[in-house]
Formats: structure tokens, sequence, C-alpha cells
């Protein structure tokens, strides 16, 4: 295909959470027929979410995937696209955009949303990796169903951390919450309810010094006081990673601007990134505040300030 003939889309979406679907809705119904790029993730984190309570107009809380489900069928409903698969590579040194598929295809568009969220980040130990998956998770929603009876340990000081340890004693007869410092990150409501439920303990000062098993599954934990040194071995059965999360913009190094932890910067009161027609929404460029309704008004943003930007090359 020469360059007159290839087809040259007026915007690409990255991602699919709530802020991806969002900026599909906003710029479907502006007739930009926009072209969404699910990723690894389709729905993004929220799909490993079961219970959402604090997302407006739901009194009674809803599942994840059942809001992810809605928010896509409310962007197909006005224009948009779905392409399945992810990007391997893009070029943002010239316009159109180039986007490479990891099917082979390749991609131009006059304007990008990139909304490719982030990912769990893990401790980088090798009995970690270990016994992923045999005992070592990330994700209590996925995998608490395992541990039924069980004893586990909830690594993390944030939101995430609490959400995993409440609902890990579902299952768990014991959960263990570890965080390295006194303090904790989360906010007070989720504290108070870690507190206060019998099934949950915690130990402070402490971080993993590492996981322990019998080659087929995790038996136990070893942690290190940070004050004093002290190694202490606790038999378990499962160990739940929550310690943060890192923006998914490795294609996006040397291309656009990013801050010290690898997301993207946007202008301020914008989505606009440091490439004129590339704009940035959801947690791929939010560290602060990580909630989906949050994630939704940058997704919002980012549609508004691409439909600004088509008109202004047209």
């Amino acid at each position: 295909m020469t360059n007159m003939e290839r087809e040259v889309r007026d915007i690409v979406i990255m991602g699919t959470g709530p802020a991806g679907y969002t900026a599909a809705i906003y710029t479907g119904r502006s007739n930009l027929k926009p072209l969404i790029i699910e990723g690894l993730q389709p729905g993004g984190q929220l799909m490993i979410t079961t219970e959402i309570e604090n997302f407006p107009g739901f009194p009674e809380g809803i599942r994840g995937p059942e809001l992810m489900s809605k928010m896509r069928e409310q962007a197909a409903k006005f224009g948009a696209e779905f392409l399945a698969g992810s990007v391997t590579e893009v070029d943002l040194s010239r316009s159109p955009f180039s986007l490479q598929l990891e099917d082979g295809r390749e991609l131009f568009t006059h304007a990008l949303i990139v909304a490719t969220g982030a990912c769990a980040k893990w401790l980088g130990i090798e009995s970690e990796d270990r016994y992923r998956g045999k005992g070592v998770s990330a994700c209590a929603t996925c995998d608490g169903f395992f541990f039924r009876d069980s004893k586990v340990f909830v690594i993390g000081g944030g939101d995430t951390a609490m959400e995993e340890a409440l609902y890990l004693t579902k299952f768990a007869s014991e959960v263990v919450l570890v965080h390295r410092r006194e303090e904790f990150r989360s906010s007070k409501i989720m504290s108070l309810r870690v507190q206060k439920n019998p099934k949950i303990r915690m130990l402070l000062n402490e971080v993993v010094d590492e996981i322990l098993g019998d080659g087929m599954q995790v038996t136990g934990i070893r942690l290190k006081n940070v004050k004093t040194g002290e190694l202490v071995e606790h038999s378990c059965d499962g160990v739940f990673l929550a310690i943060g999360h890192s923006p998914n913009t490795a294609l996006f190094k040397g291309q656009l601007d990013l801050d010290d932890y690898g997301y993207i910067k946007t202008k301020k009161s914008s989505s606009e990134t440091s490439v004129a027609g590339v704009f940035a929404c959801g947690d791929v460029q939010d560290f602060n505040y990580r909630q989906a309704v949050t994630a939704v008004g940058t997704g919002c943003m980012a549609a508004v300030d691409t439909e600004r930007f088509l008109e202004t090359i047209r």
C-alpha cells in the first residue's frame, strides 16, 4: 500500500479502561469514528474488581466487569470500533502517527489518545517469580477463591492493600497485612474497616525478605524488621502483593515526556502531552488519584482536547 492509498484515521485510542471508554464515548458522539485498540486486558483493572461502591450513580454498588461492559456498549452505540490486540511500536515523530500492531499491520492516525493504564508492581525477588501462580498473586479477586480456610499475607499500605485484605477475609481464615512503615497511605475509612475486621492482623515496619515454599507451593514468608533488621519466618499458604502500579508507557520512552516514575506528563488543566496531537488520560498519567471516576474525567478531557486539535488541522 502506498502512502497515497493508506487509510488514516482521525483518532485512535489505545486502552479500554474507564478513561479509554469515556474518550471513545465522547469522540464517538462527535462523529469522529474512534478506533479503540483493546490491549492485553480489555476493560482495564476494573475487570478484576468485584464491587465498586464509590462510582456516582450506583448507590448499591456495581461490579467492575459490569461497569466496563456498560461503558463498552455505550461507546459502540456512538460508533466506536474495537480492535483486539496490542500495539508493539509507535512513531510519533511525524504526522500522521504510525502504530505497528502485533499481527504486523500498521495503522495511521492524525490524533492519538493514550489510555494504556498501569499494571501491578512486583517485589523483584527470585522466589516471587518462582511461586507466582503457586501461592503468590497480585490479584485477590482473581485468586482469593483458592485460599479458603487458609492463612495469607498481604503486602502494602495503600487503599489497594486494604481492599485486597478485606476481600480475602471472605475466604481465608486469617489475613496478615504487612507494611514497611507505621503509617498507612490508605484513606481513613479503609484503614478503619481493616482495623475493625477480626480476621485481619497487622505487622508494621516489616518488609519481605523471602517467600518460602517446597518447590511446588508457598509454605511461608520471611520478613525483615526495618528498624532492628531481625528476620522472622511465618507459615502461610499465600502471599498477595499490593504495593502499587507501574504505568504502561514503555512504548513511549524517548517519544513523549515522562516523569521520574514513567507516567506521561500532561500540561496543566489539559490532557495534552509533549507531542501535538497526542493526548493521555487515566492511570497512565495519573500517579496521584488513580480512581475510576478521575479516569473518566480525564477521558472526557482527552476527547474534548482531541476534537479541538482536529479542528485546527482540517
